[in-house]
């Protein structure tokens, strides 16, 4: 990946485009693709939501980017662009992967060797003990442990790995603690590993970030391994998300008797490598190679070449639509309409704040 040169401004413009109302990850590279450069793109965003059905945009300001630029200035952290050398190159293999990242603390543990490891919140003492081996093995190996600081796994994971390199990904901003408990372990990681998050400075973690964060876990990472995890957690979010970006689960088996180990036992059930040690991992990952995701880009056809679309092909489209998630293939498929004319559409409605974007390229209205 070559260094692309940006000036300041250009830096501006795409945290503005990327900060902006209903501006996600998809929708940033389809608007760069079409527009060139992030300046264009805003120029033509409040457009573009108008044609998608909703009045008015909440553009971020100039003064607002300015700002959170020079409080990440501040605070010793940095913005790395997803055409940065330094961004880490299996983050930028996935679907949705993040256009900008506040990093705080060593970026170059972000191109390492990860390995992921969650589970539960409230795990036992002899999943805490368990965790504490294995990430110091692998670290040992040369591995740097990624993980989401929360309490129980992810913070004995951390804990286990800080003299030989750790990632903390965050759910609010690169700046707020959470948990608040976590204070002194943060500025461990801070002081010798390395936090890094997509959110703005000063975002408080709200339960909709989590599922974010934990893509970038997965997305971080060669392999994921799960210590302990109820049937329905967020840790097995975690391992779903490293299932479609192609990396290698791992869970370590637990007693039926104990709720925290269900979900890894059907991890197992289903698939996932049964692992008793750092050798299971190791001898797994010795033949493990990079599987890029190959999902259809939303952005094929809107290169420099905007489709324009008009209201029958619209309406044509707002009626196969609905709460169920359908894959944009299907779409373009049903609609009869060109797939630039359907992709222009779709974008219109997703920065009008009208369509969801659902894993294996489906859309669904919001």
């Amino acid at each position: 990946m070559a260094t692309v040169t940006l000036t300041d401004r250009d830096l501006r413009d795409r945290l503005r485009l990327i900060r902006s109302a209903n501006v996600g990850s998809s929708a940033f590279r389809q608007l760069l693709a079409r527009y060139g450069t992030a300046g264009r793109a805003l120029d033509a965003l409040p457009g573009l939501v108008r044609k998608g059905g909703y009045q008015g945009t909440a553009l971020c300001s100039a003064d607002e980017a300015d700002d959170e630029i020079a409080a990440i200035e501040k605070l010793g952290a940095q913005l790395l662009q997803f055409d940065d050398d330094a961004y880490p190159p299996l983050l930028a293999e996935i679907t949705g992967a993040p256009p900008i990242l506040t990093v705080l603390g060593n970026a170059a543990l972000l191109s390492a060797p990860g390995i992921g490891m969650v589970g539960a919140r409230n795990a036992s003492a002899a999943g805490i003990r368990f965790t504490r081996q294995l990430s110091g093995d692998l670290g040992a190996q040369g591995f740097v442990i990624v993980s989401g600081m929360a309490r129980g796994i992810d913070t004995a994971a951390h804990q286990a790995a800080l003299p030989t390199g750790t990632v903390a990904v965050m759910a609010g901003g690169v700046d707020v603690v959470y948990p608040a408990e976590n204070q002194a372990l943060y500025e461990a990681i801070a002081a010798t590993g390395v936090i890094v998050c997509e959110m703005p400075l000063g975002t408080r973690p709200q339960a909709r970030h989590f599922p974010r964060r934990n893509r970038l876990i997965s997305g971080l990472s060669q392999g994921l391994v799960v210590v302990e995890a109820a049937l329905k957690s967020g840790s097995l979010i975690t391992a779903n998300y490293a299932i479609e970006q192609g990396r290698e689960v791992f869970a370590v088996p637990g007693s039926p008797l104990d709720p925290r180990c269900r979900g890894t036992n059907n991890l197992i059930r289903e698939g996932a490598v049964l692992t008793e040690g750092a050798e299971d991992i190791l001898s797994n990952l010795q033949s493990w190679r990079r599987r890029p995701v190959s999902a259809t880009q939303p952005s094929l056809g809107l290169e420099q070449n905007p489709a324009e679309a008009d209201d029958a092909a619209r309406g044509s489209l707002m009626e196969k639509l609905g709460p169920t998630p359908m894959e944009v293939d299907e779409l373009i498929r049903q609609s009869g309409l060109t797939p630039e004319v359907v992709l222009t559409i779709l974008l219109e409605l997703e920065l009008a704040g009208r369509l969801d974007r659902h894993a294996g390229n489906k859309v669904s209205l919001a």
